[in-house]
């Protein structure tokens, strides 16, 4: 620990915390701060967010006791302070690194960590679930707090979580940590109302006199309370825009200033003896302590760190950076192409894309479901939506592509970005799972590139299909990209043969194309084995005559694939196989039934085996085992 944190070194748990003057607080703030920028610009990580809410933090924790009451996060990336001040303040400088501190929250690092957090708008949900657990037991003492951003709130498991709460009525406090930015701008009419309650100079003038009238609530008689409660919802009814919260069943307080302890202190002591479900509305400011963070929030909202991936030989761009460019060409060429994200505009790659079409650009907030139907209702008029999701968020929206895209066949482009091992965000947001779960949605059409050129040719002909087309890449270098390249038509279904070879066969799924080639020249000059890649760069449909071929003349296949296995596109060859009766041999290499942790994404392919060593040995095995039983 630096001897500049004096605060900081004495605090090993929350109960530390308070021992500690109120006045105090704001030091040991900036120490938190400090630790956070060091160690998050060394590894890389968020960073404006977790600095926003240093101060909120600490006030909840100071009034609330962690982990008899549970402080649930709905943003996990936002609770670095939290992890500081629960006992893991000494390994916070492993943060993201392979077998150190998650850069989320996971149940299984700390008892502190109620409820795991990496995507948005859980928080209110699983709190429910825990008040009604407390109010079955009869623990009355145990206090459960759902802290949950607004941009999250612009997910509907977050309203649905927030009616159930209300109607049931269970003794909870949801605080909405509002800093009216998301990841990017937070979009939608909800944030339109928070910023008019927040701005609205009368009702605040207004609710602040009564507050310094009256204090607090509860008040001291019961006629006082009513006459005061009935003449505050008056002025709200009057003034605001609507009852929102309270409509639903919260008794809404705020909103207050997220960096003044006192304030926040008091409301969450109060709060904290009401019987009901109760919102707190905080205001705080992303980037808080760090300049550079609070002038540009957005740019700020993680950093690489200086712990970067190894450098390649390849100048080409990442893949979603491909992926805006191309979807730049797509629209100039064609009025109907609109694109659609889940407020992730930078990364997926659509920034210069928004600027240049406006009106054909959509940015629906933290709200994956919506999406995809939105894209539905836009495909039935005539116009040709491309929905930009991370492989992982896009789960959420499992039934949504199946039921209101692919049931009515709506051509609909998904563009997957963070397919595969995503590295230091870890298992929350590995997108390991798309090809198992997607392809057992009937007329989809489920495809990989090898590299940029092949994103911009299946992008191109995904625009041809008339029918739901989703393509996966991963986050990483596109290995080859030609931006004066004129796209070419790529049939459905149809494989590439990249090398040939009697010996064995190699079927390898987008990222895996290079490994392939490599295992593939390494057999070739060190063991004199000839081996056939093939860019298998349709996991639906398979590219079933080719496959035929290989059976028929009784070569061992091997698959690679940077996905689940279970379900995944090994099955899929499989299944195919017997549907057409064949008896070849398949094996599978890719991801086991497993969550894999966090690491770098080299550390991470290393260890689950897809690295073009691991390919040769499993070969030279396949090889071997066929020469045994000939």
């Amino acid at each position: 620990m630096k001897p500049d944190y004096p605060l900081l070194s004495t605090i090993d748990s929350p109960g530390d915390l308070k021992s500690l003057a109120t006045k105090q607080l704001p030091q040991l703030a900036a120490e938190i701060s400090d630790l956070i920028r060091t160690v998050v610009q060394e590894t890389g990580g968020h960073y404006s967010s977790p600095l926003g809410v240093v101060d909120l933090t600490l006030a909840l924790h100071y009034v609330f006791d962690s982990p008899t009451d549970k402080l649930i996060w709905d943003v996990g990336h936002q609770a670095y302070a939290h992890k500081i001040i629960t006992g893991r303040r000494d390994q916070f400088h492993t943060l993201r690194l392979k077998d150190g501190v998650s850069g989320f929250l996971r149940r299984s690092e700390s008892e502190h960590d109620v409820f795991g957090a990496g995507h948005a708008s859980t928080a209110i949900s699983a709190g429910t679930g825990i008040a009604e657990s407390n109010r079955m037991s009869g623990n009355g003492q145990s206090h459960v707090v759902a802290i949950v951003g607004d941009g999250a709130l612009t997910g509907g498991l977050a309203f649905e979580g927030l009616n159930n709460l209300g109607y049931t009525k269970l003794k909870m406090t949801v605080v909405l940590n509002d800093n009216s930015m998301s990841i990017s701008p937070t979009v939608g009419s909800l944030s339109t109302y928070l910023t008019h309650v927040i701005t609205n100079p009368l009702y605040n003038r207004i609710r602040d006199d009564i507050w310094k009238a009256t204090g607090l609530l509860p008040l001291g008689t019961a006629a006082v309370r009513k006459f005061f409660r009935r003449l505050e919802e008056g002025l709200k009814s009057f003034i605001t825009p609507g009852l929102l919260f309270d409509e639903l069943g919260l008794r809404y307080f705020g909103p207050i200033n997220g960096h003044d302890y006192d304030s926040m202190i008091k409301v969450f002591r109060n709060v904290k003896e009401l019987p009901y479900p109760t919102m707190v509305h905080v205001l705080t400011r992303k980037g808080r302590g760090q300049k550079e963070a609070e002038a540009d929030s957005q740019q700020y909202y993680s950093v690489a760190g200086r712990r970067k991936r190894p450098a390649t030989a390849s100048v080409a761009p990442d893949f979603n950076q491909v992926f805006g460019q191309v979807a730049i060409e797509l629209a100039r060429a064609n009025d109907s192409v609109c694109c659609i994200t889940a407020a992730m505009e930078v990364g997926t790659g659509l920034t210069e894309y928004a600027k240049l079409f406006p009106e054909r650009y959509y940015d629906v907030g933290l709200a994956e479901e919506h999406a995809v139907t939105f894209a539905g209702g836009l495909a039935t008029e005539g116009r040709r939506p491309i929905v930009a999701i991370y492989s992982t968020f896009l789960q959420r929206a499992f039934d949504q592509i199946l039921h209101d895209i692919a049931l009515q066949n709506l051509p609909v482009i998904f563009c997957l970005d963070r397919s595969g091992l995503v590295g230091p965000d870890g298992p929350t947001h590995h997108g390991v799972f798309d090809m198992a779960i997607l392809r057992t949605i009937p007329g989809v059409v489920l495809c990989a590139p090898r590299d940029g050129n092949e994103l911009r040719d299946l992008m191109f002909s995904a625009l041809k299909y008339q029918q739901p087309v989703i393509i996966r890449y991963p986050k990483d270098n596109s290995i080859e990209f030609d931006p004066h390249r004129a796209a070419s038509f790529i049939s459905s279904g149809s494989w590439e043969l990249l090398r040939e070879g009697d010996d064995a066969a190699i079927l390898a799924v987008g990222s895996m194309v290079p490994v392939a080639l490599a295992a593939a020249a390494v057999l070739e000059a060190e063991h004199e084995v000839q081996v056939a890649v093939i860019n298998a760069r349709f996991i639906k449909p398979l590219d079933a005559g080719l496959l035929r071929e290989l059976a028929q003349q009784g070569t061992p296949i091997v698959t690679v694939e940077e996905g689940q296995l279970a379900g995944g596109f090994g099955s899929a060859v499989r299944e195919q196989l017997a549907a057409d009766q064949m008896e070849t041999p398949v094996t599978a290499l890719g991801i086991a039934d497993d969550f894999t942790e966090h690491g770098t994404r080299q550390e991470l392919l290393e260890l689950v085996g897809l690295t073009a060593d691991k390919v040769v040995a499993k070969v030279l095995g396949v090889l071997q085992a066929a020469s045994e039983t000939a």
